[in-house]
């Protein structure tokens, strides 16, 4: 499958977590489901203009939810922890508030 950068980096992940981790240079991504380790450093280097130490990834799988008599699934996503070398910032993140 040929998927370009802006496939492979689907959208941030803003929560307390990730934000105690951006203190450390970690970034967090969703990220295409059938993406790699070295798809997702290649995306991450070519749209934020970054060099990347490592990735992480994890698939995190869908949890039970109720609507009323309805029992459903939550989707399953994969999830991709980059990161950069100290004094490198995504300044896409710098302004977001959780």
């Amino acid at each position: 499958m040929n998927l370009v950068a802006y496939d492979i980096i689907i959208r941030p992940i803003l929560t307390e977590k990730s934000s105690s981790l951006m203190e450390q240079n970690k970034y967090t991504f969703e990220v295409h489901k059938s993406a790699n380790k070295i798809q997702i450093r290649q995306a991450v280097e070519q749209i934020f203009k970054v060099k990347v130490l490592s990735v992480n990834t994890m698939n995190v799988s869908p949890k039970p939810r109720r609507m009323g008599a309805f029992i459903g699934k939550t989707r399953s996503w994969k999830k991709a922890i980059v990161a950069l070398p100290e004094g490198q910032r995504i300044e896409f993140f710098e302004g977001a508030s959780v």
